[in-house]
This record gives C-alpha cells, structure tokens and sequence, in this order.
C-alpha cells in the first residue's frame, strides 16, 4: 500500500540551497513556495522547509536508497561535499553507502543494497 516517501530537510537559505542542490548534487529545482523547495533527481523527490535555527538543519537528516553508488561517490567526492566520517564503506547491515553534508548542515545517506 504504501508507495514513496519524500524527505523534508530544514533550509537555512533558500538561494544558496537551491544553488548547492543543483549545481553541487545534480537536482532540479521544481518550485519554491514561500520558501518550501521542491527539488528532484532521477526519481527520488526532496523538499527543504525555511528554518532559521542551524541547530535543527545540524540534527536532521534521511537515507536514499540508491543503485551504482560507486559511480555517485565518485560524483561527489572530488566536490567535497562527503561527511567526515561519511566515506564509502560496506556497512553490517548489508548496505554500502557513503553520507554527505548539505550547505544547511543537514545529513544524506547514500546507500546501495549488498549482493550476497
């Protein structure tokens, strides 16, 4: 029954959001509604809520499951847009992924299910 879900990330800045997620991670901007942003890459859809507090965008975060995560690490890794702590790595839990940071703090998991 259940069909997608979209994850809503806080924005500290609607332009420079807009600019990091185009131009840095490859979305496209769809529309801004008063400052709520709705962006898309391939079928995955994201929307940012205005915030003024970094506190919550430092807190918050969502995982996007992915296929040939090897070929978007290395998108995003010469960037420097990839966690500290966020490298690509195969996880226990039968995921390989890698996370990023965002230019409002949040965090993005990129993860690709292991083949046994």
């Amino acid at each position: 029954m259940l069909k997608s879900a979209v994850p809503i990330l806080a924005s500290l800045n609607e332009e420079e959001s807009i600019k990091f997620y185009t131009q840095k991670l490859g979305f496209t901007f769809y529309s801004s509604w008063e400052g709520y942003l709705i962006l898309g890459r391939d079928k995955i859809n994201l929307h940012l809520w205005p915030c003024k507090d970094a506190e919550i965008a430092k807190n918050t975060g969502c995982y996007i499951n992915v296929t040939n995560v090897d070929k978007l690490y290395a998108e995003y890794e010469p960037i420097g847009v990839i966690h500290p702590n966020g490298a690509l790595q195969e996880m226990p839990w039968k995921m390989k992924q890698f996370s990023i940071l965002d230019n409002n703090g949040n965090i993005i998991h990129f993860g690709e299910e292991m083949k046994d």
